[in-house]
């Protein structure tokens, strides 16, 4: 699914008009962006919580030469699913 398609299935969810749908996650992924921006985690119960993991730095391989090089640190986003979540899917 693509955001089209969620925002077109959000829409028919709650019976509003897919502008007002469309606005919404748009809020909700500025939001979120911020909030990992500032190191801030987003927890949704039930949902999961999106955050952000250090990542340190490393020595990897090029896979087109087979050299050796460092791979700078980084932070990175992280999703971790909820219980209920998970137990959807499964």
């Amino acid at each position: 699914m693509n955001k089209a398609q969620l925002i077109e299935k959000m829409a028919k969810e709650s019976r509003m008009p897919k502008s007002a749908c469309k606005n919404c996650l748009e809020s909700f992924i500025r939001t979120v962006r911020k909030a990992l921006k500032q190191g801030d985690s987003v927890s949704l119960t039930g949902f999961g919580t999106f955050g952000v993991i250090k990542r340190k730095e490393r020595i990897g391989v090029n896979p087109s030469t087979g050299q050796k090089m460092k791979i700078a640190a980084k932070r990175v986003p992280k999703f971790k699913p909820g219980r209920a979540l998970r137990e959807t899917v499964m």
